[in-house]
């Protein structure tokens, strides 16, 4: 069994930066794509980037192009995302989540952290 635990989010303003990570146990993680979703309050869940194993190739949505960083540490088993240039749309609460049969199919799924991002 794979367990997921998001940590690292809170409130920040707009413009701001904050990083948040995604630690498994378990099963190591190491051989299969990851990928950040988030849920906005009312709205349903979307997608946000995706990272390989190797290369660690990255996907983005359009909304945080330019502004999100996903990456991996595959020793810590954790996957990060970093955001910068934050806006109030970006509040959410974030959930990382593990794809072990590489067909887009996410099978893991961690408890999400919560991101606030005042104006």
């Amino acid at each position: 069994q794979v367990r997921l635990v998001e940590s690292g989010g809170g409130l920040v303003q707009a413009g701001g930066s904050l990083t948040i990570s995604c630690a498994a146990s378990g099963r190591t993680f190491g051989n299969y794509p990851m990928a950040w979703f988030r849920q906005a309050p009312g709205k349903e869940r979307e997608f946000v980037a995706r990272i390989y194993w190797y290369p660690a190739n990255t996907a983005y949505a359009d909304s945080v192009k330019g502004r999100f960083t996903i990456s991996r540490d595959n020793a810590k088993n954790t996957v990060y995302l970093q955001m910068n240039s934050l806006k109030p749309e970006d509040t959410a609460v974030y959930y990382c989540a593990g794809d072990p049969t590489e067909t887009y199919n996410y099978e893991y799924w961690g408890q999400g952290t919560q991101v606030t991002v005042s104006s």
